[in-house]
């Protein structure tokens, strides 16, 4: 009894301290007006707003083995002889950053599970910010209000492309070490200034003696530190501009549809925490990812015959291998176009493009309301169409950087294998963009003729005079009003009088080619109402004059 009572009487204490430190918070800080907006917040069940969580996850991942092996790795370039149990490569001069990484794999308790989770969380982590920002480019998810989440995101996938190199060439294997040695070859390849450069970030002519220890204060503090900073504007922005929803039954430009944060959404993501952590324990464990015991330590004069790079910087490799052979000799300096251009130039025009993407397609439509509906990809067929080209573009380049492979599978000579490629990144972007919008818009005439004949049933009935037909049964409300609830603008047109500044021409030009191809769906001037009604903003926004 005394101790059931003694139980009893700390834990009345326990709940008195935590209620008394609560006031004293929420005295100083909202913390009850956060509480209850957080609490309350809707988040939408559908199945691909999990990809933004899958990022999330796996940086979460990153970041807690990233710690473990901090504990153990040491950047430094200074070389030594090996004496550790690897046994192939005991006698073997490497660099410190070459031993500790064998240290880790070999002699650290769980080290190189450790190391694969952590390599395997980074290809997840890379390619969930890759796939998260299709879903959101195609379903128009970056239109006003959120823009500026748009800019984020293409910002985080920059730094997590920086992140992944950065890690990638820390072992200064005979892999990572020829990575970095064509790195040096893109900084060195910029006008004027490349080689000043390039001394300043290899610590001297290559491979230098800084460039890994560099790498490594960048890889665990200062990209990082931009990425949670990033991550956390993001989702203060996700809270505060809610969730875009797909149509549904009650589902509106004008509110937010989903189950609360708490309980359903903390739990079931939380599950799904777990669930990614053990999808990411499982392929540390059981595929083994980066073997740098294979490659040996990195030797300026020999390279890999296997050397391929992760694949999200595999595209840099296709166009360094499709450029062709452009150098110029000005004033006793040479200029490699064939190195600046594929590896500077193309991201650099790549990324601007998708930074400014969002503020374009408002430009072209004039459309400057919010939208908080998903657009269905079919319904927009020129932007699905270049996001289609877009993915093909980088998919031969990405197969263009591992061309040897490819010409040696196939039999083919490299040179007639480069050749396919460059004629391929130059045809296939358009084919591929030409197909998808004929596919947009024959989706669209099957929810028209869905809409008038109905479903099919599958059952085939004979009339008395041999004829055969399928039977059709109604749409049920859901799919109905999916299909109806769309929000297209319509192209902008020629005013009837005046002269016609070139900049608008342009514009009602580029907004014909957006808009003009779509397949009109059957529906009674009240359904047109009620669609419009539940499209408009939530707050009518006047569209400023183009200048």
């Amino acid at each position: 009894m005394p101790l059931r009572k003694r139980k009893a009487q700390l834990k009345t204490r326990a709940g008195k301290a935590a209620v008394s430190g609560y006031a004293a918070m929420d005295a100083r800080l909202p913390v009850s007006e956060l509480a209850r907006q957080l609490l309350r917040k809707a988040f939408p069940d559908h199945w691909s707003f999990l990809l933004g969580e899958i990022a999330l996850y796996s940086f979460v991942v990153l970041l807690l083995t990233g710690v473990y092996l901090t504990l153990f790795f040491d950047p430094s370039m200074m070389e030594s002889v090996y004496t550790g149990s690897y046994a192939p490569l005991q006698g073997v001069r490497m660099t410190q950053a070459y031993t500790t990484t064998l240290a880790i794999s070999f002699d650290v308790r769980g080290g190189l599970l450790i190391r694969q989770i952590h390599h395997w969380a980074a290809l997840v982590f890379v390619a969930a910010i890759a796939v998260h920002l299709l879903r959101i480019f195609f379903t128009g998810a970056f239109r006003r209000p959120r823009e500026a989440n748009w800019v984020v995101g293409v910002t985080l996938f920059v730094l997590a492309l920086l992140e992944g190199f950065a890690g990638y060439s820390l072992p200064d294997d005979l892999l990572s070490g020829t990575g970095l040695r064509t790195a040096a070859t893109i900084v060195g390849s910029i006008p004027v200034v490349g080689t000043y450069v390039e001394l300043f970030v290899f610590g001297g002519q290559f491979p230098g003696n800084d460039v890994i220890p560099r790498l490594y204060a960048v890889h665990i503090l200062l990209v990082p530190g931009l990425i949670v900073a990033l991550i956390t504007v993001h989702l203060m922005l996700v809270v505060y501009l809610k969730h875009t929803h797909w149509a549904g039954q009650g589902k509106t430009n004008k509110n937010a549809v989903g189950p609360p944060a708490f309980p359903h959404f903390t739990a079931k993501t939380t599950g799904f925490l777990l669930m990614v952590f053990g999808v990411l324990a499982l392929l540390g464990g059981l595929a083994q990812v980066n073997p740098v015991w294979n490659y040996g330590p990195y030797r300026a004069d020999q390279v890999s015959g296997n050397a391929q790079p992760d694949w999200y910087v595999g595209f840099l490799e296709g166009g360094l291998r499709l450029m062709p052979p452009w150098e110029t000799n000005i004033a006793g300096h040479t200029v490699m176009w064939n190195v600046f251009i594929p590896t500077l130039v193309l991201p650099g025009v790549v990324f601007t493009l998708l930074f400014l993407y969002p503020f374009f397609e408002q430009w072209v439509t004039g459309d400057r309301s919010e939208h908080h509906l998903c657009d269905r990809p079919r319904n927009r067929p020129t932007r699905t169409g270049l996001g289609v080209a877009a993915i093909v573009f980088y998919a031969v380049l990405l197969v263009a950087g591992g061309n040897d492979v490819v010409a040696f599978s196939f039999r083919v000579s490299i040179e007639v294998m480069t050749w396919i490629l460059r004629i391929a990144l130059i045809v296939a972007p358009l084919l591929a963009f030409a197909l998808t919008k004929r596919l947009c818009l024959a989706l669209q005439m099957r929810d028209r003729r869905r809409l008038t004949e109905g479903e099919e049933t599958g059952q085939v009935t004979q009339s008395v005079n041999g004829d055969l037909a399928e039977s059709h049964r109604a749409l049920s409300p859901t799919a109905r009003y999916r299909i109806l609830m769309r929000d297209v603008p319509k192209p902008l047109e020629l005013p009837a009088e005046g002269p016609v500044p070139r900049r608008r021409q342009l514009r009602i030009v580029l907004s014909g080619w957006y808009y003009r191809d779509l397949v009109e769906l059957p529906a009674t001037d009240e359904q047109r109402s009620r669609i419009a009604e539940r499209t408009a903003p939530p707050e009518p926004v006047r569209e400023p004059e183009d200048r």
